[in-house]
């Protein structure tokens, strides 16, 4: 393949800022590649509370630590990834909350909150590419989050 002059060549997989993209848009090497690292640092965190580390800094080391690794760029491939990637890595979710005696948020809580968050900013800063895009979802995202559900 040639673009701009310039010869690219053509591969199957490729890591790009630590996201595991591959020519089908899958993301199931993404998705083992964080169960992987999840799972290792999640031993960590059995470690730590072997012992007896107190539950703050429990949490701290599960936010700092494991967390940013099983939700790494979740807004990129949460909503392309399987339900059964999603349940993999839900399990390391439900594990470490299980460590910690509290509830964690799920792959797809966590997912929409960031998804959320990052729509906000662009709507909430005028100089960003996408703002005029987005501009108009504002008032409907305001509507959606005010009108309780029954």
């Amino acid at each position: 393949m040639n673009i701009q002059g310039l010869d690219i060549e053509i591969v199957e997989e490729y890591k790009y800022l630590g996201v595991h993209l591959n020519n089908k848009l899958d993301w199931t090497h993404n998705t083992d590649a964080l169960y992987k690292k999840g799972q290792s640092r999640l031993h960590l965190l059995m470690r730590l509370r072997s012992f007896g580390v107190c539950r703050s800094l429990l949490r701290t080391f599960y936010d700092s630590v494991v967390a940013s690794v099983i939700f790494y760029a979740v807004v990129c491939w949460s909503c392309g990834s399987s339900e059964r990637e999603r349940k993999r890595l839900n399990k390391l979710v439900r594990r470490a909350g299980s460590l910690l005696d509290c509830s964690l948020d799920s792959i797809d809580e966590v997912g929409e909150k960031r998804m959320l968050a990052k729509l906000t900013s662009i709507m909430d800063t005028p100089s960003h590419p996408l703002h005029e895009t987005v501009g108009g979802l504002k008032q409907l995202l305001q509507q959606q989050t005010v009108t309780p559900t029954v």
